[in-house]
């Protein structure tokens, strides 16, 4: 991997993640990747394609549950300037991929700038978040996404209009290109009720779910009209335990991490409240979270 020296000063080999992810569990990166701009995170792309090299992008590091022998490809990290720049245009908002979610809707929502505050409360970058449509009860991010940029895994850059764009349930027709940046279309607000909206939505969020406790959100997709959520406390789960993973007592589609977990162990949870939920009520419940 020669062509890895050009890049020697922005490049990590064997490089830990457990650190970066919300569970601060697993493996290993063969390679951690910062590219210092766009240049340079196509060519890191393209050559991956080249030789065959497995790519991911780690941005909050929620959603993500590395298993315990690592991920053995490059893993891109898009937390230098030239993805995290945020830009304001009227009621139109420029975002990096890298740029916090959390922080981009909390300065919207200051603006007067109405359509991101149901992102309170959910840590990812604007790029994960557009990936999989995040969101809840009061709405998701694909309602207000105008643009994006994206290099897919042959190196290509791409821009996509509204008009190009598809998104469902925690799903999107992005694929698995690496989101440069986005465009927001959003409306203008009296600040004061888009700031208050923020505040009542993130401390939902606080009041029912265990922020305080080593997690990656929530663990699995709601089915068709019922809650995943609702569907592992009937079953009895909650506080169901293996190793150092347990079902959440506050919020039953949370697996939380103790000292002493490894990913292993949150894996068998997982197995088994899947297990429990289709014996009991004839539902497969469906992974939200991504297994590296």
């Amino acid at each position: 991997m020669n062509w890895l020296n050009d890049f020697r000063d922005s490049i990590e080999p064997n490089a830990p993640l457990a650190d970066r992810t919300k569970y601060r569990l697993g493996g290993n990166a063969r390679w951690l990747a910062a590219p210092k701009s766009r240049q340079d995170l196509v060519r890191i792309v393209r050559q991956a394609a080249i030789d065959e090299i497995d790519v991911k992008t780690l941005g909050a590091g929620a959603n993500v549950l590395v298993r315990d022998d690592g991920f053995d490809g490059i893993v891109l990290r898009l937390d230098q300037p030239a993805f995290t720049s945020i830009r304001f245009d009227g009621e139109r908002v420029h975002a990096g991929g890298g740029a916090d979610l959390m922080g981009l809707a909390q300065q919207c929502a200051r603006r007067g700038l109405s359509g991101l505050e149901p992102m309170a409360g959910i840590p990812s970058t604007v790029g994960g978040a557009i990936r999989m449509n995040a969101g809840g009860r009061y709405g998701e991010i694909g309602n207000v996404v105008d643009e994006v940029c994206l290099v897919d895994r042959t190196g290509c850059a791409h821009r996509l209009a509204r008009t190009d764009l598809e998104f469902g349930y925690r799903s999107s027709n992005i694929g698995d290109g690496v989101i440069v940046s986005a465009c927001f279309a959003l409306h203008a607000c009296d600040p004061l009720r888009t700031v208050e909206t923020f505040k009542r939505i993130w401390a939902e969020k606080k009041a029912s779910q265990p922020m305080a406790e080593k997690s990656a959100g929530c663990v699995f997709k709601n089915p068709p009209a019922r809650s995943a959520g609702a569907l592992i406390d009937q079953a009895g789960l909650k506080g169901a335990a293996i190793g150092g993973a347990s079902v959440s007592t506050r919020h039953a589609n949370f697996i939380v991490a103790r000292p002493g977990a490894k990913s292993a162990d949150v894996l068998a949870v997982i197995d088994r409240v899947r297990e429990v939920v289709a014996d009991r009520f004839g539902v497969s419940l469906e992974l939200e979270i991504d297994v590296w």
